[in-house]
């Protein structure tokens, strides 16, 4: 039994001593001091058949089928090339290797690096690195490191090409009339998406990393001139400090690691898949933040009011637009407060108006009227996760055995009244009419807690509960910006705009809750009109 061998014997039954004992297992206690080394490694091995073994340690190299050492001769000089076969580009690395392999031994001594870095490696970004684990994120980036025999420097030839869908309107954010194109979940391309729409010099987009194990890219984007500082400072140093071992959900666990909301329903940034949104939020100083392969972008701050408006009421003229607006505020208010209020005079008669007596059910159901309410909205989010589960040609199918045999059957049975249903059904459109998903879902709850309330303490209750509901969302903040902001603190000139859908000319400065640098929309004009 070789050297080797007996120490991991010996190593492997300390480890199963050690987990006897308390069932902790250190991994690094498996390897021997030699793989340790390689796996510690920092500095690029000399020779290539050190840094193969290396690899081997820290990537799995011959383990793992994906990844490529490949090691190729140019002018006597020895070379690997180190890539994730599903990232590279072949025709950009066959092209690079076809030009070297013409290379003389003249052209590569004495000063073999900087000749391959600045005359034979053809390729618009390449990269020196001398430490080996940074060499190695980038190769499992999609990166390929060109590594040189006898030199402490490897190059990092950006010739990747991540496999990812092409790009189309996205299905929470349709509009009429406007752009089709929307965010897809590969980094660069919604950076080029936003860059298209803004030429501005100050378009600042910073790269940074995020996970121990994912390495996920994140980029902070804004307007350099218009966007708060403290804002951006403050974002770049909590997204620096997140400890986590990896974010593969992108962007939603990147907002609860950076954000924090713990148990609030209430969503605390706005999310959007349209790079017009995002742009038109950068000019009004918002800060937005991609995750790579996600798509949809964060924008910060956000306020309760941002999640209300839809781009399609600045699609269409001032007036309409300002229709569309209030249809859709009648919406969300009919899917908070319809069904309770409706309850409450159910429960209490006497509190019907004149000539609407006819509210009232003309007949009751088998179940007390709270119960049928919580099993419709149940039934409900049944049938919305089912249409999302159910293959695209069933849901149709789907849709009409859940509204004729499940709501029809129900009705006739007298489990439940047509009232219910109908109401039900009038705050599920108002639901499904608030722009905001993670909006939507959250006003679902505080109508259920209404309905408790009401059926427990009947008027009270319903007093009570939207007092509470209103004091929670005043003195909740967004990154620290109040959420109910223009209404709590109150700004009359920011809570008209939000109300009606002024004309573009007329928004000549940019809302104060982004505390943005340069306030004025249009510079040409001096007026010192104060902003909302």
């Amino acid at each position: 039994m070789g050297t080797d061998t007996k120490k991991r014997a010996s190593g492997t039954i300390k480890i199963g001593r050690r987990r006897a004992e308390d069932k902790k297992i250190d991994a690094r206690e498996l390897l021997t001091d030699e793989e340790l080394g390689l796996k510690e490694q920092d500095e690029i091995p000399g020779s290539i058949e050190e840094i193969e073994k290396a690899l081997e340690e820290k990537t799995g190299l011959n383990v793992s089928f994906d990844l490529v050492f490949r090691v190729m001769e140019f002018g006597t000089k020895r070379t690997a090339f180190f890539f994730a076969n599903g990232f590279a580009k072949d025709a950009v690395l066959t092209d690079i290797i076809m030009r070297l392999s013409h290379l003389q031994r003249d052209q590569v001594v004495p000063d073999t690096l900087t000749s391959f870095l600045r005359k034979y490696v053809s390729h618009i970004q390449v990269v020196p690195v001398e430490q080996f684990d940074k060499a190695i994120s980038f190769a499992l980036s999609g990166s390929t490191v060109f590594f040189i025999d006898n030199e402490s420097t490897a190059l990092v030839i950006d010739a990747k090409n991540y496999p990812g869908r092409s790009i189309e309107e996205p299905d929470l954010e349709r509009v009429v009339r406007g752009a089709r194109d929307g965010f897809v979940e590969t980094l660069m391309t919604n950076v080029t998406l936003v860059r298209r729409r803004i030429r501005d010099p100050r378009l600042k987009l910073e790269l940074m990393s995020v996970g121990e194990r994912t390495k996920t890219d994140v980029c902070i984007g804004y307007i350099s001139d218009i966007a708060d500082p403290k804002l951006v400072e403050s974002l770049r140093d909590k997204i620096g400090k997140v400890k986590i071992d990896g974010i593969p959900l992108g962007d939603k666990q990147l907002e609860e690691a950076v954000i924090g909301k713990g148990w609030n329903p209430y969503p605390s940034v706005r999310y959007s898949e349209r790079p017009d949104v995002v742009s038109s939020h950068m000019l009004e100083g918002h800060v937005i933040i991609f995750a790579d392969t996600s798509p949809s972008v964060m924008i910060l701050p956000t306020t309760f009011f941002h999640l209300v408006q839809h781009v399609e009421e600045y699609r269409q003229t001032p007036f309409v637009g300002s229709y569309l607006r209030w249809v859709r505020f009648i919406g969300i208010f009919a899917s908070l407060f319809l069904l309770p209020l409706w309850f409450l005079l159910v429960m209490n008669p006497e509190l019907k108006p004149a000539g609407l007596e006819f509210l009232g059910p003309q007949k009751t159901g088998k179940l007390p009227m709270l119960v049928q309410f919580l099993m419709v909205e149940v039934g409900v989010d049944m049938m919305r996760l089912a249409a999302v589960h159910t293959p695209s040609p069933l849901t149709v199918a789907m849709g009409l055995v859940a509204a004729i045999l499940v709501g029809d059957i129900a009705v006739k049975t007298g489990l439940f009244i047509n009232e219910v249903i109908m109401y039900m059904a009038v705050a599920a459109v108002g639901m499904f009419a608030t722009p905001s998903y993670e909006l939507g879902l959250a006003n679902r709850l505080v109508r259920l807690a209404l309905l408790v309330l009401v059926a427990a303490f009947k008027i009270p209750g319903l007093v009570i509960g939207v007092t509470v509901w209103l004091i929670w969302l005043g003195v909740s903040r967004s990154y620290n910006t109040p959420y109910m902001w223009p209404f709590i603190p109150f700004n009359a000139k920011a809570m008209l705009s939000i109300l009606f859908r002024r004309p573009i000319l007329a928004s000549k400065h940019r809302p104060s809750i982004t505390k943005a640098t340069d306030s004025r929309r249009m510079p040409e004009n001096d007026s010192p009109e104060p902003s909302s």
